[in-house]
């Protein structure tokens, strides 16, 4: 997870480099640059004979001026163009910065990723800002969330621990959906409790129900090294890639239980890949990492040589 103390030691490392790589970091990288990275993973539990790809949009961060309505307009086209099989929306669709010229309500972000379009489907999770700007869910200590109702209103199905069984040209997979790991900030009412999440990993991996290849998506990557094996891939999203991200290195990104899921394609029991994503968080400043849609591209579409 990004913390106020590692995103402002990686700036004070950047100070050195002078205010014009401050300016392109605030200026350019974050508002006008949009990239799609690709990938072409071949976890072993997915058949190398079936083709799907998947594009997923994470930490969209909804606010004027940083991420506004003609921007995310501008995602969903970019996304469209790709004609992806399905699109996945990672979570975090809420502002995650204080200084903004205004606050875009779910309402109007929802209906612009409404337009968003592939054969099987737009398919959401939540993420932990959308649950800490909710104030009345971390005061019953469930949800759903403003940002879900939203997304739901807007025609696009929520998931939050539990799963559903799509088909491709008559070949099935499941798509499963973890509740955030973040959900509920520190309280009082909840002073006893060791888990402060909404996610239950066990509980959505209980409603597949058959041996086709599993998809899970989970808007924090720190759940990976628990995920078994029975599932295929793994994406997510939530680190931003660091938003400053040197050489490779993301050190706003601490590392936890000895890995550092900062950002990229990892192989764990499954394979894990972490999205850059779009908007920014604490700080308007992207620098090594600019905003990005992700392309997964599974299997193959050519005959398997053995």
């Amino acid at each position: 997870m990004i913390t106020r103390r590692h995103l402002i030691r990686s700036i004070g490392g950047l100070s050195a480099l002078g205010v014009s790589t401050a300016a392109y970091g605030v200026g350019v990288e974050p508002v006008l640059r949009l990239r799609v990275t690709r990938y072409h993973p071949m976890p072993r539990q997915w058949p190398a004979d079936f083709p799907l790809k998947i594009a997923a949009i994470a930490d969209i961060h909804a606010c004027d001026p940083w991420m506004s309505l003609e921007r995310i307009e501008g995602i969903v086209d970019r996304t469209n163009a790709l004609n992806a099989d399905l699109i996945v929306l990672l979570g975090d669709y809420v502002a995650g910065l204080h200084h903004v010229t205004r606050f875009i309500p779910s309402s109007e972000w929802a209906r612009v990723l409404g337009r968003l379009k592939a054969p099987l489907g737009v398919h959401a999770v939540m993420g932990n800002h959308d649950y800490w700007d909710d104030r009345t869910v971390q005061q019953a200590g469930h949800g759903p969330t403003i940002a879900h109702r939203a997304l739901e209103a807007a025609g696009i199905p929520v998931y939050e621990n539990d799963a559903v069984r799509l088909t491709k040209d008559g070949r099935p997979f499941w798509l499963a959906g973890l509740g955030d790991q973040l959900a509920f900030l520190p309280a009082r009412r909840f002073r006893s409790m060791a888990h402060f999440g909404a996610d239950d990993l066990n509980a959505t991996l209980a409603k597949i129900t058959d041996d086709a290849p599993v998809i899970l998506l989970a808007h924090e990557p720190n759940v990976a090294p628990l995920v078994p094996a029975r599932v295929a891939l793994q994406l997510s999203g939530h680190t931003h890639g660091g938003q400053v991200r040197l050489l490779g290195w993301s050190p706003a990104v601490a590392p936890r239980n000895g890995l550092r899921l900062a950002y990229g394609h990892f192989r764990l029991k499954c394979d894990l890949i972490v999205s850059g994503g779009l908007g920014c968080s604490i700080m308007p400043l992207r620098f090594g990492v600019p905003p990005e849609i992700v392309e997964v591209t599974l299997g193959r579409s050519g005959p398997v040589v053995s």
